[in-house]
């Protein structure tokens, strides 16, 4: 009995998924039942069969079903495309023969014409005016017959063209796809006219998923939603069914690890070369306590599962397909952050606390302000309850510039040291249409030897954190229309003899 059985649910893994069919059945005589259609592509061992009903399942055998082409509509319909345009070219190729035929046949009657024309002409036997008639009538001919063999190239070129792409496409389809499929025979051991409902799972290693996110920023409010980037060719697709994503990995080995003894030996002299056929067998036979690893969807206490907020249906067609996830509004605290030695752009920074119950996994960020698309970024691993600091992207509306207001630079003629004096003037200005913080980053250089030294250190107005190694934070509140400016100098002193290297202008 051969029974249709849907896909009805969907478990991708990062890089496994695990498909499920089911199928009501009403048993006669125990016949047993076939499910039509699996990919090639399933892994045969991971084939499992679920009986709901008064029946019990005794046993389950694959087959490998060989059809003569596909059954994807797409492929038929351009199948069907490429022979009409196949037999276009054919029939080109048989009018351009008769064209070609006709060419010869007016090329060589009018060779012949001219032998017979001259001698009637000679002979009175025509008048010229019905010479030059019968001449114009089959140069006319022979015109009409060269301007259609242009006619048929310029089509050859086009049939040509189309056919290609065509072929292009097709190719790219087939590339994913089979016309061969597996079937699967369940047997069951059931009353008759029992009436069961069967599941049937497998799993395919063609299909993956991971995160994305976009974060959009409306005056002070911070969107995040999340969305799964499902890939599949599997070699069927798959319809708008009970899809779950899943954190589990394929396990290279369930084997909990053993420690081995820590031996301190002598260094010894390096032994012999190995011959070449030693090695040879030592390969073949593998060194000793080596595991075979055995891949496998390993499923934890620790994995979570996700389900996307509407159904997706995901084609075989190895493109990315997007998922909802989770969305929300998050509180999140805006600011604004510059490091202008490094560069004079300001950076928007909103710090938020991940209050879902979810555990926003790594993934590719696009960022956007009151809907413009202004960048990307990468989110790393959010735990839920966890606060970390998210870059918005820059914002122009908050002005950076550092200048090199003053330098010096004295020699060491007649004392042991020569310096160099510095000063650098940051100017912060807001030029949006609300109060900001801004968190300004700078630096002194610090020396790392006894002949270089840096002091007279002056910053107006004090920073509000100093580390070791000469970093510079400042905290400025800046209203709109506002400006702030901060002044950094010091001096570095280099005994004589030494060269400095690290200086920056």
């Amino acid at each position: 009995m051969t029974v249709q059985a849907p896909i009805v649910a969907v478990t991708v893994y990062p890089g496994q998924a695990r498909v499920t069919r089911r199928a009501t059945v009403t048993l006669a005589n125990n016949e047993p039942i076939e499910i039509n259609g699996l990919p090639l592509s399933m892994q045969r061992d991971s084939v499992r069969v679920r009986c709901h009903g008064e029946a019990r399942v005794v046993g389950v055998s694959l087959t490998t079903a060989h059809k003569p082409r596909s059954d994807d509509a797409k492929v038929v319909e351009l199948e069907g495309k490429l022979r009409g345009l196949t037999n276009g070219l054919q029939e080109l190729t048989d009018t351009v023969a008769v064209e070609d035929s006709r060419i010869e046949l007016l090329t060589g009657l009018r060779r012949r014409a001219g032998g017979t024309f001259a001698k009637a002409l000679a002979k009175g036997e025509i008048q010229p005016d019905r010479i030059a008639d019968l001449t114009d009538s089959i140069g006319n001919q022979l015109a009409d017959v060269l301007a259609r063999k242009r006619e048929l190239a310029q089509q050859r070129v086009s049939i040509q063209e189309e056919l290609d792409a065509v072929s292009r496409e097709l190719a790219a389809l087939r590339t994913h796809q089979t016309p061969d499929q597996q079937a699967a025979r369940v047997e069951l051991e059931a009353a008759d006219n029992t009436t069961v409902d069967i599941e049937l799972s497998y799993v395919v290693n063609e299909a993956s998923w991971t995160s994305s996110y976009d974060i959009r920023l409306d005056g002070e409010s911070l969107w995040i939603s999340w969305y799964a980037e499902i890939t599949q060719f599997s070699g069927e697709d798959w319809p708008q069914c009970e899809l779950a994503l899943s954190t589990a990995r394929p396990a290279v080995s369930v084997d909990i690890p053993e420690l081995e003894p820590w031996y301190l030996d002598r260094v010894r002299p390096p032994a012999a070369p190995v011959p070449m056929m030693m090695a040879a067998e030592q390969a073949v036979y593998g060194a000793p306590g080596a595991v075979d690893a055995v891949m496998a969807v390993e499923h934890t206490t620790t994995a979570a599962i996700y389900r996307p907020t509407r159904p997706v249906a995901v084609p075989s067609d190895g493109t990315s397909h997007r998922a909802t996830v989770h969305a929300e509004a998050v509180n999140a605290r805006i600011d604004h952050i510059t490091a202008p030695s490094q560069t004079l752009e300001a950076y928007i920074r909103a710090t938020a606390v991940n209050t879902s119950e979810h555990t926003l996994l790594p993934g590719a960020v696009s960022i956007f302000h009151e809907g413009q698309f202004v960048g990307t970024t990468t989110l790393d691993f959010w735990s839920t309850g966890e606060e970390i600091e998210l870059n918005l992207g820059i914002d122009d509306q908050i002005r950076v510039e550092r200048k090199l207001v003053q330098q010096s630079a004295s020699k060491a003629v007649t004392g042991r040291t020569k310096r160099r004096d510095a000063e650098y003037l940051i100017t912060v200005g807001n030029y949006s249409k609300r109060p900001t913080k801004v968190t300004v980053l700078d630096q002194i250089p610090v020396s790392r030897d006894d002949g270089i030294t840096v002091k007279d250190v002056s910053c107006k107005p004090e920073p509000g954190k100093r580390t070791d190694l000469g970093e510079l934070t400042w905290e400025l509140a800046l209203e709109p229309g506002k400006t702030a400016d901060i002044r950094v100098a010091f001096r570095v002193e280099v005994t004589r003899g030494v060269e400095l290297q690290g200086w920056r202008e």
